[in-house]
Order: structure tokens, then sequence, then C-alpha cells
């Protein structure tokens, strides 16, 4: 990397703006100088001087001089482009401010949604008709958003769960998805939640799990996985306390481990013996639970985590079921670690359902703090995203700036 004053730049040459963002009206201070126009307005930013990484240039053929009176037009046209492109970058500021408004209401609504689902599951032993009465409250609250929406954004929620709290994250987020997926599938709404209050509860038997077993990171013995299996009858029993407990959702608790090829538990059930709803549930919990082993260096991203799901679990769960929730989720779900098509890191934080191949990606760049970083509305012929990159392969600088979750949760915005 050299210094140098920007009248010594040349088309092709691959450069660092020493400004801030706000400072030049370019959506990267990373770029290669592609066209005069481009060459023009860093010259007029009155810098002293610019970085200059002579290995990333190309070789371009520069510009003809122009005569005085084509070189007024085009400084005239290259003024109009620079006010054009501020304008742009300050509309894409208004939109990443909005998208932050967005995703503070929804994790605001996350974290209340968190707090019922504590609450109702403490109560499920001493009392059920309290807990069932609070959860069908929840469960009708989501469906509304749920199926009264023309479009859904589909947000990442950031902070981590608790060790403890992990139960709790993860039968909000099977809930969560099991009923985007039972809307996506076309259900009745009394099925959407019906889907919703099964997905709820449908880990309450681990509550009676010894908590060694659940937490232990380790291969468990086959004591220890007889054991752990016996949660789906835990569960049945402890929402059989009382009569409230919808019966069509009562398959969910006990069918959500049964694999289409009879390879699952409690009673090794093949395709057509297994429960509907039960089989929405047993997709999105396999996916939960692959972005959320025990041993978290194991853990996938969304992306990674969905196609393995297709890759390697094709003969266990149910083919309809996995094809519409891979579509649901977006090419790209919230979570997933890019590159956009500019060479830019980022994690994409919510996917719009009217465009799953634009999301909302916030961009990893070293001169904006991490809380003011631009969140980007993708579009197709400006910037796309080239590859997904997996979590492990990020700079730790960079990691710690994108802050890929080790709780991946998601909540529902409804958009009209």
């Amino acid at each position: 990397m050299l210094k140098i004053k920007p009248e010594a730049l040349k088309l092709g040459y691959a450069i660092k703006l020493p400004a801030g963002w706000l400072k030049h009206p370019f959506l990267s201070g990373n770029m290669i100088i592609e066209n005069s126009q481009q060459l023009q307005i860093i010259k007029s930013l009155n810098l002293d001087y610019v970085f200059f990484y002579p290995d990333k240039s190309v070789q371009v053929a520069q510009p003809a001089e122009l005569s005085d009176e084509d070189t007024a037009g085009f400084n005239m046209a290259a003024s109009e482009a620079q006010l054009k492109m501020q304008q742009e970058k300050m509309q894409r500021i208004e939109q990443a401010k909005a998208h932050r408004r967005d995703l503070q209401r929804t994790e605001k609504a996350f974290a209340q949604s968190l707090l019922q689902v504590k609450s109702l599951m403490s109560k499920i032993n001493s009392r059920p008709l309290n807990a069932i009465e609070e959860a069908g409250s929840l469960i009708s609250a989501m469906a509304d958003i749920l199926l009264g929406a023309d479009s859904l954004v589909l947000h990442l929620i950031s902070g981590a769960a608790k060790e403890q709290e992990g139960l709790y994250y993860h039968s909000l987020n099977v809930a969560t998805l099991s009923m985007m997926l039972a809307k996506n599938l076309n259900l009745s709404p009394a099925q959407v939640k019906t889907v919703g209050i099964g997905a709820l509860f449908h880990d309450i038997g681990k509550i009676k799990i010894p908590s060694q077993i659940l937490r232990k990171t380790t291969e468990l013995s086959t004591p220890e996985q007889n054991l752990l299996k016996l949660h789906t009858k835990y569960g049945v029993e402890l929402v059989g306390l009382t009569d409230t407990f919808p019966l069509d959702a009562w398959p969910i608790i006990e069918q959500h481990h049964e694999y289409i090829d009879g390879s699952g538990y409690p009673k090794a059930l093949k395709e057509p013996q297994i429960d509907a709803l039960a089989k929405i549930v047993a997709v999105v919990n396999a996916f939960d639970n692959l972005c959320h082993p025990l041993d978290i260096s194991k853990s996938r991203s969304p992306h990674h985590a969905l196609s393995y799901m297709y890759r390697s679990m094709k003969g266990k769960l149910p083919e309809r079921e996995m094809k519409v929730m891979i579509k649901m989720m977006g090419v790209y779900p919230p979570g997933t670690i890019v590159l956009l098509s500019d060479q830019r890191l980022g994690i994409v934080m919510s996917v719009n359902s009217d465009s799953l191949l634009c999301p909302n990606v916030l961009v990893y760049d070293a001169d904006v703090p991490r809380l003011e970083a631009p969140i980007l509305t993708l579009e197709p012929d400006k910037l796309s995203i080239s590859k997904v990159v997996k979590i492990q392969s990020l700079p730790q600088h960079i990691a710690e700036y994108l802050n890929p979750r080790a709780q991946v949760s998601y909540h529902i915005q409804g958009k009209n």
C-alpha cells in the first residue's frame, strides 16, 4: 500500500479513501477507479492523499485529453453525478435507519414473547390450565401477524441465549418458523395455530430430564440417550394434565423426532404413519438443532444448516415440507455471512418474503462504527451476493464487527 496524491490517480487504480464514510459519495471507500467521472469526483474531495494498492490495480486504457470546451461540460456532468450519488447515499442511510427502527421494534416484541414463554413453561407443572391459556394468547397474537400480512419480514434477533434459557429460545424459534411453514404449505388458520401451540410445547418434556444430560456437550452414553428420548413421552404426560390442550397438537409433541424412513423415535414410524402437523415441526426442529447443537463448535450457519438438511437428511425428512422450508427461508436466511458483488462482507439481517434474493445486509466497514454500520437492501442490477462465507473463515476483527450469532433467533414482522 502506498500513499499518493489524488492528482496522480489513473483509471484502473485500486484505492482506499482516507475519509469517513459520510465524507464521500461512494458506497464504499475501497474501490477500483472505473471511469473518468469517478476520477474527477475523487479529485474534488480535497484529500491530501489516497491509499493506493498496486497489486490489486488493473490495466485500463486511459481517456484522451479533453478540449477546454469539453472539460467544462465534463466537469458539470461529474458534479451532477456526484450530487446524485450523494442523494442516493443519503437515501440508503435513511433506509438503514428505518431498518434499525424495524429491528428494534421486532427485538422488543421478541423479548416480550420470550418472557411469556418463560412464564408459561414455569407453570406447566403446577398450573397447567394457566400455562395453556397463556400459550394460546401468545400463539393467537403471532398468528394474527402471520395471517394478516400481505408479506412477511423475517428478522435476525441479536443477543445470545443464557445456557439455562436455551429451551425457551428453541421453543419460540421452532414455533415461529413452524407457523410460517404451515402458512406456506397453505394450511388453514386453525391448523396454523395448532402447529404453533404444538411447536411451542414440543420439547416441554425436557423439563423432566436431568440438566446434566441436557447440557452435556460430549456424546451421550446409550442409557443417557434412552433417557433423553423419553422427553416426548414426558411431554405428552405434561400437556395431558389439562383437557384444554388441543388434541390435534398432541402428535407434534410425541412425533417431532420421527423420521419418514422409520429411523426416528419413540415409535420408529414411517411417513404414512406420521401426523401431517408433526412433519412440519420435525423439519423446523431439525434446522434449529443444527444451528444450535450443544457443542457450539459444531454449529452451522442457517444457510449451511439448510444445505446439510437437503443434502444429508433427504430420506429422513419429508420432501415437500423441506423444500417449502428452504424456499421460505430464502437462499440467504438471516444470520448468513455473505460476500457482496463489490467484495464487501456482511451479515443478512432480514429477508422479505416478496424478494428472497434481495435481503437486507449489515455491511462491514472499518471506517464506520458498528452501531452506524450501513444496512443495505440489495438490488439485483446494482449490488448482489457473490457467495456465502463460513463464519470460521472470518478474520477476528470482522467477526466481532458482524457479530454472527451463537444463538440465531427469528421473529416475524408483517407488511401490508
